[in-house]
């Protein structure tokens, strides 16, 4: 754990059970996200998301969710990848946790691959045991 003011190195980041726990929430979320399959996508997300995006601005559950939707519809082949080694996991005491990362998200459209990195930041709160994001920042685009 750190105190506030001291640094931490990649190597020093301490990979416990939450840290563990919160890898596989992603998984499970974005493995959604790449199937199309918007009502699992959703349940991930609590419905006073507050999403901020540095291109986008402040959006919420309702736009996130229909995003999804539209990717469906269009058959557009949006796919993200969690870059692991980029994650970082901190407890948030008596709410949830707090995961920080960069994710690859790749368009495969007309036989021509695009690709990107950005990073992230979503707040988890774990209430009556299941777990919701409740907060994501989304920057470096």
């Amino acid at each position: 754990m750190l105190v506030s003011g001291q640094s931490q190195s990649k190597t020093e980041i301490k990979k416990d059970s939450l840290y563990f726990e919160i890898l596989q929430l992603d998984r499970e979320v974005f493995g959604a996200f790449n199937k199309r399959d918007v009502k699992k996508f959703a349940e991930f997300f609590d419905e006073n998301l507050e999403f901020f995006h540095d291109k986008g601005g402040l959006t919420g559950y309702k736009h996130t969710v229909e995003f999804l939707e539209t990717l469906s519809n269009n058959k557009t082949q949006l796919s993200r990848e969690l870059i692991e080694d980029s994650l970082i996991v901190y407890p948030i005491p008596g709410y949830g946790a707090m995961q920080i990362g960069a994710h690859r998200f790749c368009n495969n459209e007309n036989v021509k691959t695009n690709c990107g990195i950005f990073n992230f930041i979503h707040i988890w709160r774990k209430q009556d045991g299941k777990w919701k994001i409740t907060r994501v920042v989304s920057y470096g685009h």
